[in-house]
C-alpha cells in the first residue's frame, strides 16, 4: 500500500466529519491525507463547488470522484481494502457508483438530520 492518497471533503458537512472521524481513526498507518475543502488555506486542484459537490481523492496522479474516491481511500485501510480492491471491477464499481448516485440524492436531508 503507497502512502499516495488525498481525500477531499466537505468540514461544513456534519455527516461527512462522522465519516471522515471513523476513517482517521481506521487509518493507523496514517497512509489518508485529509483535505477539508471548506478550509480557506486548503489547497485544492479542482474548483470548491465540484470538490463539495461529490466526493473526491487523488490517487497518485489520478483525481478521483464518487465510488472510485471511495474505493481508493478503502483501499489504504487493511480491513476496508478488500472491498477497495473489489471496486477495481468494472462492474463492481458501476453498482458502488449507481448506490453512491442514489445517496447524493438523499445526502441533504441527512445532513440535515446529523447536525
Amino acid at each position: 500500500m503507497s502512502n499516495s492518497v488525498t481525500v477531499f471533503y466537505d468540514g461544513g458537512c456534519p455527516l461527512c466529519l462522522r465519516e471522515i472521524g471513523l476513517m482517521r481513526r481506521l487509518d493507523h498507518r496514517e497512509r489518508i491525507d485529509f483535505v477539508d475543502v471548506q478550509d480557506p488555506n486548503a489547497v485544492c486542484p479542482l474548483d470548491r463547488q465540484k470538490l463539495l459537490a461529490r466526493f473526491h481523492a487523488r490517487e497518485g496522479d489520478e483525481m478521483l470522484s464518487g465510488a472510485a474516491a471511495f474505493a481508493a481511500m478503502w483501499r489504504q485501510i487493511p480491513w476496508l481494502r478488500p472491498l477497495g480492491l473489489l471496486a477495481r471491477n468494472r462492474f463492481v464499481l458501476r453498482v458502488l457508483e449507481w448506490t453512491y448516485l442514489r445517496f447524493l440524492a438523499v445526502r441533504p436531508r441527512l445532513q440535515r438530520w446529523f447536525a
